[in-house]
């Protein structure tokens, strides 16, 4: 054949090629880095230091939407204050419990966003007896399904290593394991191959309205 071959770019790695396979954060950020688009309109269920909310505010544009979600105080001010430092005003943060979304998310958007994202458990550096619980983390999973759009993504990352996180890493096997298939597609990530309880990432893709 004449001519010159142009070779293929490599695709992008999905983690270091020294650092091992990506944790259940990172899997979330991949999942979802392959199916927003600018102008997007998503949540962040819990904000927690704002990196999350961050991320998504990024990949969706100025053009899009963000709203976050918190109940503790101090991790709103670091949201706040994180999004500030970038120049993003297209987040809000909220001081409320995920499981109010509906309330705050405009009724225009529901059954319209394109992704949601979970990170259970306490926040970082801060009282870990202070956690996502079982009661309202179901609650908020339910509310995310109503908001989702056809073909929409969810993320959930879990922590089943402390009291709280077990109990809630069960509920949530629970509830996707009670996902009408027809209506929703349900993948878990984690390591299988390690003694203690790693943190899980669990994917919920919306298959129809």
């Amino acid at each position: 054949m004449g001519g010159t071959m142009t070779a293929l770019a490599p695709p992008p790695r999905l983690s270091s090629p020294t650092g091992g396979l990506p944790s259940a954060v990172r899997w979330a950020h991949l999942l979802m880095e392959d199916r927003l688009r600018p102008g997007d309109a998503v949540v962040d269920g819990t904000a927690g230091n704002g990196h999350d909310t961050l991320f998504l505010a990024r990949w969706v544009g100025p053009e899009g939407r963000v709203w976050a979600f918190d109940v503790q105080e101090a991790a709103v001010r670091e949201t706040r204050r994180r999004l500030a430092e970038q120049g993003i005003t297209h987040a809000e943060v909220i001081h409320a419990g995920h499981e109010e979304m509906a309330a705050h998310v405009p009724a225009v958007w529901h059954g319209r966003l394109a992704g949601i994202m979970f990170n259970l458990g306490y926040l970082p550096g801060s009282d870990k007896k202070v956690t996502t619980q079982v009661q309202t983390t179901l609650r908020a999973l339910d509310a995310a399904l109503t908001l989702l759009a056809k073909g929409g993504l969810m993320t959930i990352a879990v922590y089943p290593g402390h009291e709280d996180g077990a109990r809630e890493q069960a509920a949530v096997e629970a509830w996707a394991a009670g996902l009408c298939p027809r209506a929703f597609e349900v993948q878990r990530i984690c390591p299988i191959n390690r003694s203690a309880s790693p943190p899980e990432c669990w994917a919920v893709w919306k298959r129809c309205a």
